[in-house]
């Protein structure tokens, strides 16, 4: 073919996740109340943890950063997602498309380093509780929390950079619920060897990095807790940790499912509904996760209830 026949495309269609008009208003209404709780439940847990001195500590600064995340991650594919369902075609401009991808990159990245971060907190608090002030003073969590964000950036800087590189010049729609990475690759009539593999890369060291960290964490907490004489030292010190366990399993567990097993292992359609849980559902459950199973955040929200009650 040649050049000329090329056309350069200017914006994106997004397919969704359904063309049945009956499934499009029953996801509606399903995603809305989705993203309203997500919003409501992860701004609720940054204004109590800021309301209430007894939270004012590292476990509890990195848990409202890990809402904030969870709004901007949800935020940034919520909303097309939303549109699909009330429109017959979703198009977005190749800026806007960048943008979006750049924003899930960014606040997904931030929320594996962030969890990474948690860990690294519960080892200290468990394992070394005297050292606990000088290991987490303000200014290493002010550092952890940078890298985090810093990570996130460069991240979605490298799918970013990849993306700008690539050409667009046939089909434009997308096969996905908002621009994702591997369905805008398939779709461009440029792309080499390096456009593919660099945001794998990427995206692989930094998984494999920070489950790293949270395996080597909790196998030492393990130990600690195994050496406890006390059964009540032992729930205490467990009890702690739940939480944040149950958060690592749903959110790694599904990024496993997207960037580690082969792509010939499932369809583009069992993908979208992974993506699903991670981009939507997960920040939903996270602040439900944290408020549900922790003591101390049950404990500072019913004081707050009170005073709130006292005041009216």
């Amino acid at each position: 073919m040649g050049p000329g026949n090329y056309t350069t495309v200017t914006e994106f269609i997004i397919l969704g996740l359904t063309e049945d008009a009956t499934m499009c208003v029953i996801l509606f209404i399903v995603f809305l109340g989705i993203y309203v709780v997500t919003l409501m439940g992860n701004v609720s847990i940054i204004m109590l943890i800021r309301s209430s001195p007894q939270l004012h500590t590292p476990m509890y600064l990195f848990l409202c950063h890990l809402a904030f995340v969870d709004i901007g991650y949800s935020s940034s594919v919520t909303p097309v997602m939303l549109m699909g369902f009330l429109r017959k075609e979703t198009s977005v401009c190749v800026a806007g498309c960048v943008a979006q991808l750049c924003s899930v990159v960014t606040f997904g990245t931030s929320e594996c380093f962030l969890l990474a971060a948690m860990a690294y907190d519960r080892y200290v608090a468990i394992c070394s509780p005297l050292l606990y002030s000088t290991h987490m003073a303000p200014r290493i969590c002010i550092l952890l929390l940078g890298m985090s964000y810093l990570g996130g950036f460069v991240n979605a800087w490298t799918f970013t950079g990849c993306l700008l590189s690539l050409s667009f010049c046939g089909p434009n729609k997308v096969n996905h619920f908002f621009c994702d990475y591997s369905p805008l690759l398939k779709l461009s009539c440029s792309h080499d060897f390096t456009s593919e593999i660099t945001p794998a890369i990427s995206s692989g060291s930094i998984i494999v990095v920070t489950v790293l960290i949270i395996v080597l964490s909790y196998v030492y907490i393990l130990f600690s807790i195994l050496k406890m004489s006390s059964t009540e030292g032992r729930y205490k010190a467990f009890s702690t940790c739940t939480s944040h366990l149950t958060a690592v399993t749903l959110f790694y567990g599904t990024i496993t499912f997207i960037y580690v097993m082969p792509k010939s292992s499932y369809s583009l359609d069992q993908d979208k509904v992974v993506s699903v849980f991670y981009t939507v559902v997960i920040p939903m459950l996270n602040p439900l996760i944290y408020s549900l199973r922790n003591k101390e955040v049950k404990e500072a929200m019913r004081k707050l209830m009170a005073r709130t009650h006292w005041w009216f």
